[in-house]
C-alpha cells in the first residue's frame, strides 16, 4: 500500500530556512515521480517541484524563482524540499504526492498525481 508522509513544516521567520520531508513507502519500484504541492487559505493548490525518483530530474515552475530545491535521498524513499528565503506568502499547507509510472509532473501537468500524503503546515511569520 502506497504511503506519503509529510514533515519538516512549522513556523519560520521571513527569510528564513525550511526542509521539508516526504516518506515514501510501497512503491514496488522506482519507476514514480514525486511532486511538491501547497495551497495557501482561500487560494487554489499549486505545485512547486517534481522529482522522477529513477533519476533525479527534476522541475521547478518559475513561480519558485529557484528559492526551492527539491532532491531525493539514496535510498530513494524519501524527497525533500529545501525551502530558502522564506515570505509570509509561502505560508500554505504542503503536501507531496506520487504520479505512478508517468512523468507529467516534470512539464507542469499535475493531473496525473495518484497518490496524496496528508500534507504539513508552513507559517511564514515574524
Amino acid at each position: 500500500q502506497v504511503q506519503l508522509v509529510e514533515s519538516g513544516g512549522g513556523l519560520v521567520q521571513p527569510g528564513g530556512s525550511l526542509r521539508l520531508s516526504c516518506a515514501a513507502s510501497g512503491f514496488g519500484s522506482d519507476s514514480y515521480t514525486i511532486g511538491w504541492f501547497r495551497q495557501a487559505p482561500g487560494k487554489q493548490r499549486e505545485g512547486v517541484s517534481c522529482i522522477r525518483m529513477r533519476d533525479g530530474s527534476t522541475y521547478y515552475p518559475h513561480s519558485v524563482n529557484d528559492r526551492f530545491s527539491i532532491s531525493r535521498d539514496n535510498a530513494k524513499t524519501t524527497v525533500y524540499l529545501q525551502m530558502n528565503s522564506l515570505e509570509p506568502d509561502d505560508t500554505a499547507v504542503y503536501y507531496c504526492a506520487a504520479e505512478i509510472f508517468g512523468s507529467s509532473c516534470l512539464l507542469g501537468n499535475y493531473s496525473g498525481m495518484d497518490y496524496w500524503g496528508k500534507g504539513t503546515l508552513v507559517t511564514v511569520s515574524e
